[in-house]
């Protein structure tokens, strides 16, 4: 098992190759990275884990997306979490920091934006890629 002092992040994504692109990023910065496929094994793993942060596709769960941040906000309501998506409309941005999220990152911007919003995220600030408008929350 985990020490205490581990600090541990969780990617939840369907799509494997972008995880392991994730992965790459932030095994540097973390003790231990976490890949998930699903809403009940990041649940499960925020859980049992010392995590510090978790990574979340916004359609991890099919056209429900912004409810899964409220429904995991509620449940872990002093984690950090950074939502990816293809959807860059501001309104998409918005409406995931609204329902509990600390950071935004575009899926194509993630090699130059996931490092950056990880930082800010962990630093107490919110975090939206520069390609979606920003959020003044």
């Amino acid at each position: 098992m985990y020490k205490e002092n581990v600090r541990c992040v969780v990617l939840a994504d369907r799509h494997h190759a972008l995880m392991e692109g994730m992965r790459g990023l932030l095994e540097t910065t973390f003790d231990a990275v976490v890949m998930v496929a699903d809403e009940v094994s990041l649940l499960e793993s925020a859980s049992r884990l010392p995590v510090a942060l978790v990574v979340v596709d916004l359609s991890l769960r099919s056209g429900d997306g912004i409810g899964m941040i409220r429904r995991f906000r509620a449940r872990f309501p002093k984690m950090k979490m950074i939502v990816v998506s293809v959807l860059d409309e501001p309104s998409v941005s918005k409406s995931a920091l609204e329902a509990g999220a600390n950071g935004f990152v575009l899926k194509r911007a993630i090699a130059t934006d996931l490092l950056p919003a990880v930082d800010a995220v962990l630093a107490e600030q919110c975090y939206v890629s520069p390609g979606v408008m920003r959020y003044e929350g």
